[in-house]
């Protein structure tokens, strides 16, 4: 039987399905039986430093109702929004370390903050708590008429090099495709210390009711097409930068798998089709690539991951081409 074993931020995982940062991964019986149905690494819900801030908002507006408890001069707020943190933190760290001594599969934290100080804080509290690696969730809305693209980069290369600065275990960076020059960001990462990048964040959308003429949450789960922005974006960094590709958003079966392994993905990270169809679809998507490597005579994934890249393929400029004038003049 072919060898999935992979090598992932220096660790190694058993296969390269990583279940991605979700509900999926909150609690230590869901990473138990994760791992039991095939996962070879799970990435946590990320802790967020936002809901932080909002949950702590929602508890001193309700001390500001009571007289009893709060007044202009008291250290309510203060201590309101210190205990939030410190608990939402806390429960975090217990996470880590718990999931650390019920599984074997590597347990990566996932930080998702506003603010720069945050960032290295967090950083450096999960790693003592035991987490095998780091992901940095980093997202900068590109909706701004008065900073220049080059400023909202900044912010990325900024908060990595902190991150690198206070802490030993590797640190990816998932991000986002709204670059104005995606592939300069990507090799500017890697120069930054980027230790992987993960393509790309799903991220929440708006939709709009016409009935109630109202917004509305579009579908939060991802579709099986959405994965062919980063298949295009892997497929054009692999071989060209030196750190590890994770690939995620849109795959939900062993042919994505296999399809994203082939352009130079590293890994491959999923969670929308487990919340569909269960996580037992972690077996089905490793008994697909089983029987695929079996049949085209390969015992190891790295002797076809990157073979249709972009620098190896013979048809290179399929990865850049993005209009379909030819195929829309046959159309008859």
């Amino acid at each position: 039987m072919a060898d999935l074993t992979t090598k992932y931020l220096g660790l190694t995982l058993r296969n390269p399905l990583v279940v991605a940062s979700s509900g999926l991964t909150d609690s230590v019986d869901k990473i138990v039986d994760l791992e039991k149905n095939g996962a070879g690494a799970v990435v946590l819900k990320s802790l967020f430093e936002e809901q932080i801030a909002l949950e702590a908002d929602h508890n001193i507006k309700q001390a500001e109702k009571n007289d009893l408890i709060y007044s202009d001069y008291s250290e309510t707020l203060d201590y309101i929004d210190s205990h939030i943190k410190e608990k939402e933190l806390s429960n975090y760290i217990g996470l880590i370390k718990q999931a650390k001594s019920k599984v074997d599969i590597p347990v990566i934290a996932s930080i998702n903050a506003i603010t720069n100080s945050e960032w290295t804080g967090f950083a450096k509290q999960l790693q003592d708590a035991g987490a095998d690696a780091l992901e940095l969730n980093i997202f900068v809305m590109p909706f701004s008429f008065d900073r220049e693209s080059d400023e909202n980069e900044s912010v990325y290369y900024s908060v990595l090099r902190k991150v690198k600065e206070v802490v030993a275990i590797p640190v990816a960076v998932k991000i986002s495709p709204y670059f104005s020059n995606l592939g300069k960001v990507i090799y500017s990462l890697e120069n930054n210390g980027a230790d992987a990048i993960v393509m790309f964040n799903k991220f929440s959308s708006p939709d709009i009711d016409i009935d109630k003429q109202q917004l509305v949450h579009a579908d939060v789960f991802s579709k099986p097409n959405d994965m062919y922005n980063s298949l295009r974006w892997i497929s054009l960094s692999a071989k060209r930068i030196k750190i590890d590709l994770a690939a995620s958003t849109g795959i939900h079966d062993g042919e994505a798998v296999i399809k994203q392994l082939l352009a130079g993905a590293t890994v491959a990270q999923m969670a929308s089709t487990l919340y569909k169809n269960g996580i037992s679809k972690l077996n089905e998507i490793l008994s697909f690539m089983h029987n695929w490597m079996d049949d085209n005579g390969y015992n190891y994934i790295d002797q076809f991951r990157g073979n249709l890249s972009q620098s190896s393929s013979s048809k290179p400029d399929a990865f850049e081409r993005i209009q379909f004038m030819k195929y829309f003049s046959e159309i008859r």
